[in-house]
């Protein structure tokens, strides 16, 4: 069996909008599976790792809903808790007409905010070798924060990758006001950062200068994006550099990062998947690992929604060509 890949965070309903209209107009919408943990999940399922997701749903037809897709998918959803104390989180998704998004979020509380530190098992870290994926909406309030930084810990007891997507949702977070210091702490916890530069641009006035910060800290590969620029690599002694994305036709960016950061975590497993293996990676390893990822984001775009958008090892290996 592969290295373990194990995303934790929320699993919920992405309702896509069937048009072009702004949330306030008059639109339909189509049910999707979603969550950006859940399709980091089902991103290293669908290149063939061995996938898990941990985090809670509701015990509901959504949250049914969800554990059924994930399956369906190749994820194993052993570490998926269902609760009758809050319902499935939904997200209300618009596109323009570039295929960028807008998000409505109903999630206060929704029951991936009921998960506890208490709720991890340690036996989900028991392999000697994993990787450990996080995201910022389990920072967003205080419970579910100290529950994220539990799953950190045992990650790190058991000597795996801790891995970490910023992936700011502003309106999801208390008054539409980011707990910066509370981010950057849980950041400093990480081996391996992706953000995009609008994110960092909100957590600092000199984004760079963060990233040398978290470098100095111990982070081990900082991956920047910057929309449809190249997205450059930062790795300390191992040196940084640039992967340029192909062009593409865009027609939903909905599941774009979750399948990079999916694409880049299999690379990671499938390179070792411990903390050693990381930090032992030669500068043209890295690249390797990031133009992958690369590719897996391209080719994710050229579809709708999120889980059906997400590429095959087949399809990976075909973008990774036009690179």
């Amino acid at each position: 069996m592969t290295t373990k890949v194990m995303a934790f965070g929320e699993a919920l309903i992405d309702f896509l909008s069937n048009g072009d209209t702004a949330l306030d107009g008059l639109e339909s919408f189509t049910k999707y599976p979603g969550g950006a943990p859940a399709n980091v999940a089902v991103a290293v399922a669908r290149l063939g790792g061995n996938s898990h997701f941990a985090g809670q749903v509701g015990d509901d037809a959504f949250g049914h809903y969800l554990k059924a897709s994930l399956n369906r998918y190749g994820v194993n959803t052993s570490s998926m808790l269902m609760t009758k104390e809050a319902k499935t989180a939904l997200a209300f998704v618009s596109l323009d007409q570039t295929g960028e998004r807008s998000f409505e979020f109903y999630r206060n509380p929704s029951a991936d905010m009921l998960f506890r530190g208490e709720d991890f098992k340690a036996e989900w870290f028991a392999d000697e070798a994993g990787v450990f994926h996080t995201c910022s909406n389990t920072l967003t309030e205080a419970d579910i924060t100290t529950a994220t930084m539990a799953g950190i810990e045992l990650a790190k007891a058991a000597n795996w990758i801790v891995s970490i997507d910023v992936n700011l949702r502003i309106n999801l977070w208390p008054d539409h006001q980011v707990e910066v210091q509370r981010v950057v702490d849980w950041m400093r916890q990480g081996d391996v950062i992706k953000a995009s530069l609008e994110e960092l641009e909100v957590l600092s006035n000199e984004p760079l200068v963060l990233i040398n910060e978290l470098l100095s800290d111990g982070v081990s590969l900082f991956v920047l994006t910057d929309g449809g620029n190249p997205v450059r690599y930062f790795a300390g002694e191992q040196g940084s550099g640039e992967v340029i994305a192909p062009k593409v036709d865009v027609k939903d960016t909905t599941a774009a990062g979750d399948a990079f950061v999916g694409g880049l975590l299999y690379q990671l497993a499938e390179r070792g998947g411990d903390r050693a293996s990381l930090q032992s990676f030669t500068q043209t390893e890295l690249e390797a690992c990031i133009r992958f990822a690369v590719a897996c984001g391209a080719e994710a775009v050229t579809k709708t929604g999120a889980y059906p958008s997400l590429p095959s090892l087949e399809q990976a290996q075909l973008q990774l060509d036009t690179i």
